[in-house]
């Protein structure tokens, strides 16, 4: 992975239910929009500012899917140059994502295996 990933593409499937991001380094990232939602990076839902990471929380990984209006992106907007903003069908609105998070989060066997 490089220092300072960079986006090429960026796509909501909503059909799919899934983030598709291509970077610059040619690497394919596909996101459910499920774990995007458990990830989110904002102190609400990582349970107050000391517990704020710049990094997704491992286990993410291994929780069971939701599909209800908690885990349905409504809106996706670019942040300045540097990340994602999602609202979420439920109201919430508050996780900046960005690139290198975004990368990180990549739940790909290769990304995961590193």
């Amino acid at each position: 992975m490089q220092n300072e990933p960079i986006p090429t593409g960026i796509k909501a499937d909503r059909i799919g239910r899934n983030l598709v991001i291509h970077w610059k380094d040619e690497h394919i990232s596909k996101y459910p929009f499920w774990l995007l939602r458990y990830a989110c990076p904002c102190a609400e839902c990582r349970g107050g500012h000391d517990k704020m990471s710049s990094q997704p929380p491992q286990d993410i990984f291994d929780l069971e899917p939701e599909d209800n209006a908690r885990t349905q992106i409504k809106t996706v907007e670019p942040v300045g140059t540097y990340a994602l903003g999602f609202e979420w069908e439920d109201g919430h609105s508050a996780g900046i994502y960005n690139w290198r998070y975004l990368r990180l989060l990549c739940p790909c066997s290769e990304c995961r295996g590193k």
